[in-house]
């Protein structure tokens, strides 16, 4: 999958389980992580090179097929009405009080997590195998009890999804407020008790019970708040207007999938480095993410600030007028009471903004990036948010620097194919080489969605959620392509026809819509110009 992952083929779930146990338990040299799924075992890894090491080691190794070890019984109260639930009754054969019956009368696994932070896929010997819905929901409530395949599950936030839903509950599944985060961990047994109402309006009777007890309420937002009220603090940045969106970030939160995390981090992550190296920064501090400009950011004390990635022309304004035009790619002083004003680009779609020093917001699970998929980190910026500055660094400030996005025609990126690449025909294969793409407006920071000639599967069967990476280019049911950026899913459900090699991640960040992309086979002779 890629450079730096592999997708372990295994016979069963139990064979996956042993795998990952064996992986986890004794990570093999180059191994980053790893993340178990219903069929595979996703393996991340350092590098190329590493790759291509641990294949052979993969193949060989022996896993003991065993299911997890037994952890607490967690019951989950459940309010059986779900919109899906007739259909899940016909499609069975079953009444809708058999459903219910047949439901909550199992004893759930849960096996690995996936898609969300708090989603748990969950198994046991059901007889409520059915198919997801042929057409995903475009929301799905928080809480939502779910089928799909055989397993079950609880969705923790307000997200997209096409399983069939058949209850609905209030048990906090993701509470960053709780140690482990996640309600929900392999191993651990799950029962659904039937209840007639919402559990919130039951009074002070539980909604979880667990060996171990229950933790405090779900967070219903983004986990990590900036003050946007009271004095602001001797050394910051107020947000004065956002554009269209702005987002702290950093380099991510790596190494949390078996949680449902993704690492997120700048979509952009050169110029997020090149932008913090201007300053003087360490390279992982947080700054400012914009997208097409409009952004105006008013000094508390005096910063050095850059600005890189998409080339915004910028002004410095005090009282309203404007007083310098900055380069960007080169640090510059904003006095005290001075306004920084980014204009829209005229090519690329994101800047970084740095200041001395890094943004010091509240970090949520070790990072300070906001993924707008799951909602972990701070809120996105929002008019008076005021952002701390934190001490400045002993490295001197950087000198200019290239402009890292300039104008193109086209944008090419290189691609290695696989794992799912004999998933369509060997004519769509090339035409997925062959054509140029137009991004489309319905892309953001989960993924860049194309247009173009549909590509046709070979298979139209289900593929069983697998983990996926960073540049992983999906193939929907409609035959355009989607490529994943920062802010993925842990898992998905379609087949990856190919993955974007890791040095080109950063030319997706700044696709904006409208631009023609095209990919090249980064395995074949003229496969490394970009």
């Amino acid at each position: 999958m890629g450079e730096r992952a592999l997708l372990v083929g295994c016979a069963d779930l139990a064979e996956v389980l042993g795998l990952h146990a064996v992986l986890a338990a004794s990570p093999l040299p180059g191994q980053v992580e790893v993340l178990a799924a219903a069929r595979t075992v996703l393996v991340r890894v350092t590098d190329r090179p590493a790759r291509d090491r641990l294949a052979p080691l993969l193949r060989e190794l022996q896993a003991t097929s065993a299911p997890p070890a037994a952890g607490d019984v967690v019951v989950i109260d459940t309010v059986y009405d779900g919109a899906d639930l007739a259909a899940v009754a016909e499609h069975t054969g079953l009444s809708v009080e058999g459903v219910v019956a047949a439901h909550s009368g199992e004893e759930w696994t849960a096996a690995f997590g996936g898609f969300a932070p708090g989603f748990a896929y969950l198994v046991g010997p059901t007889t409520l195998t059915v198919p997801r819905r042929a057409s995903p929901r475009t929301a799905v409530p928080a809480g939502a009890v779910a089928l799909a395949g055989h397993f079950s599950a609880v969705y923790p936030r307000s997200s997209p999804g096409g399983w069939q839903l058949v209850g609905r509950t209030d048990a906090p599944m993701w509470d960053l407020d709780r140690q482990p985060p996640a309600l929900l961990r392999p191993g651990d047994r799950v029962r659904f008790r039937p209840v007639r109402e919402r559990v919130a309006g039951r009074g002070a009777e539980p909604a979880v019970a667990t060996a171990a007890g229950a933790g405090s309420g779900a967070h219903a937002g983004p986990a990590a708040t900036v003050s946007t009220a009271g004095p602001a603090p001797t050394s910051s940045l107020t947000v004065v207007a956002t554009g269209a969106q702005s987002l702290v970030q950093d380099l991510g939160r790596p190494g949390l999938l078996d949680l449902g995390v993704t690492p997120s981090g700048a979509a952009d992550r050169g110029s997020a480095r090149q932008a913090n190296r201007l300053v003087g920064n360490d390279r992982a501090a947080a700054v400012v993410e914009t997208v097409l400009g409009g952004l105006e950011l008013r000094a508390t004390g005096h910063h050095v600030l850059a600005v890189s990635g998409a080339p915004a022309p910028l002004t410095l304004l005090h009282d309203t007028e404007e007083l310098a035009h900055p380069p960007t790619d080169t640090p510059f002083l904003l006095p005290d009471g001075h306004v920084l004003r980014l204009g829209p680009p005229a090519v690329g779609l994101r800047a970084y903004v740095a200041v001395r020093g890094g943004l010091a917001v509240p970090p949520v699970l070790g990072s300070r990036s906001t993924d707008v998929l799951s909602g972990t980190g701070p809120a996105p910026l929002t008019a008076g948010t005021v952002l701390p500055v934190g001490p400045p660094p002993g490295r001197a400030v950087g000198q200019p620097e290239p402009a890292r996005v300039r104008a193109a025609e086209e944008l090419t990126v290189g691609v290695v194919l696989g794992p799912r690449a004999d998933r369509v025909t060997a004519e769509s294969l090339g035409r997925l080489l062959g054509q140029a793409w137009t991004v489309t407006d319905r892309s953001n920071r989960v993924g860049l969605r194309l247009d173009g000639a549909p590509l046709e599967r070979v298979d139209e069967a289900e593929l069983e959620s697998e983990g996926t990476v960073a540049g992983a280019v999906q193939l929907p049911s409609d035959g355009r392509p989607v490529v994943f950026l920062a802010d993925h899913p842990v898992t998905g459900g379609y087949p990856v026809l190919a993955v974007v090699r890791d040095a080109d991640l950063d030319v997706l960040a700044q696709a904006r819509p409208g631009d023609r992309l095209r990919f090249r086979d980064a395995t074949s002779p003229r496969g490394d110009a970009t």
